[in-house]
């Protein structure tokens, strides 16, 4: 595990997980995601989990951010799922214009990870 501030990076099962913290200033945003992409490469991971929920608000550098990492991802050939997105965050990404190219959704790490490992996902 490494991590970038308090914002940790897990790897479990081949997926990449990583939770952003609200409170990131624009340099450990840039150096969480170089940890991130480093993390993906040195695992080979199939999958990239991106925990949002304790993000409040998100400006265009957050949003510009999280479209990064999963273009990265994308790359190195590892599904990126974002999990956690409070509705004001989908409606502030929305109306900034941010289409997030690339970036799947989940209610939460389990289900992304189901995705992401192909399995089925039981109704909740």
């Amino acid at each position: 595990m490494s991590t970038s501030g308090s914002s940790p990076i897990v790897t479990i099962m081949g997926c990449v997980i990583v939770a952003i913290r609200d409170d990131l200033d624009d340099r450990e945003v840039l150096m969480l995601q170089d940890q991130l992409v480093e993390e993906v490469a040195r695992v080979k991971a199939r999958g990239v989990i991106i925990d949002i929920a304790s993000l409040e608000i998100v400006d265009t550098f957050a949003g510009r951010m999280l479209g990064s990492m999963a273009q990265m991802a994308h790359m190195m050939n590892a599904r990126t799922i974002v999990v956690g997105m409070r509705p004001a965050v989908a409606m502030t990404l929305v109306e900034l214009g941010m289409t997030l190219d690339g970036v799947e959704t989940a209610l939460n790490a389990d289900r992304a990870m189901s995705l992401i490992l192909g399995r089925r996902i039981k109704p909740s």
